[in-house]
C-alpha cells in the first residue's frame, strides 16, 4: 500500500489533478456556478479540437519530436475539404468530409513524415518549414478566405447535440455537441495503439533511445513515419471539427494553437524529451488550460489576464517537466556509480 501511495504522488498527473480540483473549487466558490450542467458541457464542448490536438501532439512529443504544423495542417485540409464541396455543391451527409479530411490529412502528414523518419531530420525544424509551407499554399496558391456557408451535411453535424443541459437556477442551457463523439473515438483509438500494439510501445520506445528502440527490432523509421501520418488525420479530424462547430471556415482561425496545445500535454505530464506520458495526463494538462481560458470570468478575472494565466502554465509544466529529467539523470548517474562501485 505504501508502495502504490509513493508510486501516485510521484506522478506529476497527481498534483495537475490537485491542482485543477483545487481551481474547480476556487471558481465555485467565487462565482457559484462552475458544478452547473451548463458550465460542464460548455468545458467539455471547448475541450473537443484542442483535446483531438493534443492527442496528436502527445504522441509526438513521446516519441522524442515536436509537432507545430498540426494548426496549420488542419487549416489546409479543412479549407480545402470545405471549398471543394462547396463548389461540387455537396448536399450529402458528413461521412465524405471527414473522409476527404482523413486523407488529405494522412498525406500532408506523409510529408512530414518522409522528411522525419525517413531522412532523420529534427522534428522541430522539419515541422515549423512545414507549418509556413502549408500557410503559404493555403493563403498563396489557393487564396483562402473566409467561407461563411459550409455544406450541409457539416452544418448539420455542428449543430446536432448528444444532449441538452439545463441551468434550472438561471434557466441557461447548453449543448453537448455530437463532435464530442470524435474526441472519445480518437481517445479510444490513440489508447489502443499506445497500449496494445507494437506500434506504440515502438513509439515509446523510439523516444526513450532511438539506438536502442532499433536494436530491440522496432524499426524506427517506420514507426516514426506512420506516427506521422497518424497525427496528420487527426488533426485533420480536429480542423473540421471546428469548422462545423463555428458554422463558418476561416483560413486563420486555429493557427496559433499549438502553444496552448503543446503546453498542456507536457504540462500534464508528459516527459519533453520524450519516453514516457500518459493520455490521462494529456487530457488532464490540456484541460487545465481550458479551464483558465474558460472560466477566468467567473471568478471576476479580467480576460485580458489570460495570457498572463497561461503563459505562467506553460513555465510551470516545462519547470516540472525538466525537474523530472534532471531528476531521473540523477538517480541514473547514481545507480551507475553504485554498480562501479561494486
Amino acid at each position: 500500500m505504501k508502495k502504490k501511495f509513493r508510486k501516485l504522488i510521484s506522478r506529476t498527473e497527481f498534483y495537475i489533478a490537485l491542482v485543477f480540483l483545487a481551481l474547480c473549487l476556487l471558481i465555485q466558490l467565487r462565482s457559484g456556478q462552475f458544478f452547473t450542467p451548463n458550465n460542464i458541457v460548455d468545458i467539455l464542448s471547448a475541450l473537443v479540437v484542442p483535446g483531438i490536438f493534443a492527442v496528436g501532439a502527445f504522441m509526438v512529443i513521446i516519441s522524442g519530436g515536436f509537432d507545430v504544423s498540426f494548426p496549420a495542417l488542419a487549416s489546409l485540409t479543412s479549407f480545402v475539404t470545405t471549398k471543394v464541396l462547396l463548389d461540387a455543391g455537396w448536399q450529402g451527409g458528413v461521412w465524405l468530409p471527414f473522409l476527404i479530411a482523413l486523407v488529405l490529412g494522412a498525406l500532408l502528414g506523409a510529408f512530414n513524415g518522409l522528411f522525419i523518419g525517413y531522412f532523420e531530420l529534427p522534428a522541430m525544424i522539419v515541422t515549423l518549414g512545414s507549418s509556413s509551407f502549408f500557410k503559404g499554399l493555403m493563403q498563396g496558391a489557393l487564396n483562402s478566405k473566409q467561407l461563411a456557408v459550409i455544406p450541409v451535411g457539416m452544418r448539420s453535424f455542428g449543430t446536432s447535440a448528444l444532449f441538452v443541459a439545463k441551468n434550472v437556477e438561471s434557466g441557461l442551457t447548453s449543448r453537448m455537441p455530437t463532435t464530442f463523439l470524435v474526441l472519445a473515438g480518437v481517445l479510444l483509438v490513440t489508447w489502443f495503439l499506445l497500449n496494445r500494439t507494437m506500434f506504440g510501445r515502438g513509439i515509446y520506445a523510439i523516444g526513450g533511445n532511438p539506438v536502442s528502440a532499433h536494436r530491440a527490432g522496432f524499426n524506427v523509421r517506420r514507426t516514426r513515419f506512420l506516427l506521422l501520418v497518424y497525427v496528420g488525420m487527426i488533426s485533420a479530424l480536429a480542423g473540421l471539427c471546428r469548422v462545423c462547430m463555428m458554422q463558418q471556415m476561416h483560413p486563420t482561425n486555429m493557427l496559433g494553437m499549438e502553444m496552448n496545445v503543446i503546453a498542456g500535454v507536457v504540462l500534464g505530464g508528459t516527459a519533453i524529451i520524450g519516453g514516457a506520458g500518459t493520455l490521462f495526463g494529456c487530457m488532464l494538462g490540456t484541460g487545465l488550460i481550458v479551464l483558465v481560458e474558460n472560466s477566468m470570468i467567473l471568478i471576476g478575472i479580467p480576460t485580458v489576464w489570460k495570457d498572463a494565466f497561461v503563459g505562467a502554465l506553460i513555465v510551470i509544466g516545462t519547470g516540472i517537466s525538466a525537474f523530472q529529467v534532471n531528476r531521473a539523470r540523477r538517480a541514473g548517474l547514481r545507480n551507475v556509480r553504485k554498480g562501479a562501485a561494486l
